[in-house]
């Protein structure tokens, strides 16, 4: 059986343009090493499991952040507000530090970069990478949480948003 493709006559477009439509959450996903903070911007993101507690994050092959992960066994997950489109923004490029970047306060929570003004906050510990593509699934287990009310950043159709009945 093979792919059918549309109109444009790729299958990788189409895949890519299907996903848009897709919403997910905006996450910024950080790391340390040597007390260096890593973090990257990430929509492949979702609850997995609640006994116990899991979460899985998927991230390309060539991410400084993934590196880190793989070194040390640990991850946070930054789950971002409504209004924190730039900061997803500054931590989707490739520059060498984000954090300085960003110009947004962080402080090392449970030994891993927290971004203040991220409503969620997760800190994980690396059950295991499966292979997927040109990406690793990573399955973290949750060892603390904090959460606060507001309404969520998603993104859909290459464009940042909120869930709109949340919001009003």
């Amino acid at each position: 059986m093979t792919a059918a493709t549309g109109a444009t006559g790729s299958i990788e477009q189409d895949f890519r343009d299907a996903m848009a439509g897709v919403c997910a959450p905006v996450t910024i996903v950080t790391a340390t090493q040597d007390g260096v903070p890593y973090g990257a911007t990430v929509s492949a993101f979702t609850s997995l499991s609640l006994h116990p507690a899991m979460v899985s994050v998927a991230l390309d092959r060539s991410s400084d952040v993934l590196a880190r992960i793989l070194a040390t066994g640990r991850f946070g997950v930054n789950v971002l507000g409504h209004d924190q489109d730039d900061l997803a923004r500054t931590f989707a490029r490739r520059v060498p530090d984000r954090f300085t970047a960003s110009g947004a306060p962080w402080h090392y929570d449970h030994g891993l970069p927290r971004l203040t003004g991220a409503p969620g906050w997760l800190v994980c510990e690396l059950g295991s990478a499966v292979e997927g593509g040109d990406h690793l699934l990573l399955l973290g287990d949750v060892g603390h949480v904090r959460t606060a009310e507001a309404a969520p950043l998603v993104y859909g159709y290459r464009t940042f948003g909120t869930h709109s009945a949340f919001a009003r």
